[in-house]
This record gives C-alpha cells, sequence and structure tokens, in this order.
C-alpha cells in the first residue's frame, strides 16, 4: 500500500513527510514496547504505537521503520515531529484504536511483520 492509502484506510492525519505519500509499506508492526519492534524486521514497514515519546523515532530509524502511525488520536509533541522531520520519517495520526487500526490495514492485504496473514 502506498503512504498515502494507508492515511485513507485509517482516517489518519499526516503529521509530517508530505513528500513521501508514495512510499511503498507492505507490512505492518504494532506495539507500545520498543524493545518488540527492535527484536522483529521492520525494515520499511508502518509501525502502529500508542506512543508519543522521542524514543519511538529512535527506535523507528534503528529499526528501519518506514513510517509511523500513532493510535488512539494521540499526536507527539513538536519535538517529536520535528526530529521525525530531520531524519525523514513520516508521522500520522489515527482515531482508531490499535486494534481497529491493525485490522483496517490487514483487511488492505498488510501482513504482520513475519509476512503471515
Amino acid at each position: 500500500m502506498k503512504l498515502s492509502e494507508i492515511i485513507e484506510t485509517l482516517d489518519a492525519t499526516l503529521l509530517i513527510g508530505e513528500e513521501d505519500l508514495d512510499i511503498d509499506i507492505t507490512k505492518c508492526g504494532a506495539s507500545d514496547l520498543m524493545s518488540d519492534i527492535l527484536a522483529a524486521v521492520c525494515e520499511g514497514c508502518i509501525l502502529l504505537t500508542g506512543l508519543t515519546t522521542i524514543q519511538v523515532i529512535r527506535t523507528a530509524l534503528i529499526a528501519e521503520v518506514g513510517a509511523v502511525a500513532f493510535v488512539r488520536g494521540k499526536k507527539p509533541p513538536p519535538e517529536v515531529i520535528e526530529m521525525a522531520g530531520i531524519q525523514g520519517l513520516p508521522l500520522i495520526s489515527s482515531p482508531y484504536s490499535m486494534f481497529v487500526s491493525c485490522g483496517r490495514l490487514h483487511a488492505c492485504n498488510l501482513t504482520g511483520l513475519s509476512g503471515q496473514r
């Protein structure tokens, strides 16, 4: 899926990354434990999380995540958005819970990080 399609599917708001709307995302990982993301193969995936700290951006960069979606309508503080912008990491915010967000993306044929459906 293109990031723009994910934004539409999740009724999300783009926080930063206007130039990245055409990137391809094929996998989805969802966790509030950043150690779980670091332990998985995440390159180019979208990370769904309810955490809005700078640690999310640091973890996403190490794991080579393609984009981050904040669930439950959460929006990170300005310094988090700024760091993501500097690093070229798109951020979106969805009003849906993590469960509903994962379900919507799964229905659009995104797989989990392991590639399983």
